[in-house]
């Protein structure tokens, strides 16, 4: 069978072609471009799985090409994995909250890059959770209905915002969200909370989980994710 088609975006032509190679080894069926106007002018005319979008790019930058591509409905679903050159933090930030999948900063290996790659393509494919369907992980069930959590079979007191911080990110395991996806996830837009206190209720959140509590990880400078 096929594997999955990937789009390289990327203007530094060694990167492009040290990440091309490693993925056609692997199985992947790949194409290349080397500006944001020419990945945009693909897309239209081909369907892939998931795009490689470096985000410093000649005239149309990636992130300007990672919002056009979430915002169509006709390929909004595609997979996005960032590259981004090691430090640029508000870049991170606002290339997920655009809708990016995940990122990578360079300098990176090729085994990096293709386990980054497989864990989106792989969470693309799995059939998503509705909100209100009740779901296992990491030794806890998580009952949206009745709003309990149990670990072990041993019922938790969480607090409401707790409760939904914690099914939240348990939706999506292993997806990055920043404090304010988090705050807009709880409370829609324009709330009056501060990230910090973000940062409060997961610190309250994890005591309370005990050592379940280590599979909700800090991304330094990013936010929070629930490991896979």
């Amino acid at each position: 069978m096929p594997k999955e088609r990937i789009l390289i975006v990327e203007d530094e032509e060694d990167i492009l072609e040290l990440e091309r190679y490693n993925l056609e080894r692997e199985g992947y069926r790949v194409s290349t471009v080397m500006s944001g106007e020419e990945a945009l002018k693909i897309i239209k005319s081909q369907e892939f799985d998931l795009v490689i979008l470096d985000l410093m790019l000649p005239g149309l930058d990636g992130l300007e090409v990672c919002k056009k591509i979430k915002n169509n409905p006709d390929f909004g679903e595609t997979a996005i994995v960032m590259v981004t050159a090691k430090g640029d933090e508000a870049d991170i930030v606002t290339g997920l909250e655009l809708g990016a999948d995940d990122y990578i900063t360079k300098p990176f290996s090729p085994r990096v890059l293709l386990a980054r790659i497989k864990a989106v393509l792989r969470r693309s494919e799995e059939p998503a959770l509705s909100e209100g369907d009740p779901l296992s992980i990491h030794d806890l069930d998580i009952h949206p209905g009745r709003h309990e959590v149990s670990m072990g079979g041993v019922k938790l007191t969480l607090t409401a915002s707790e409760f939904k911080i914690l099914h939240f990110m348990a939706l999506r395991p292993g997806w990055v969200f920043t404090r304010e996806q988090i705050i807009k996830a709880l409370h829609g837009d324009d709330y009056p909370v501060t990230d910090r206190s973000i940062d409060v209720q997961i610190v309250g959140l994890r005591k309370k989980l005990g050592e379940a509590g280590q599979n909700i990880e800090t991304v330094r400078g990013i936010g929070y994710k629930m490991r896979e």
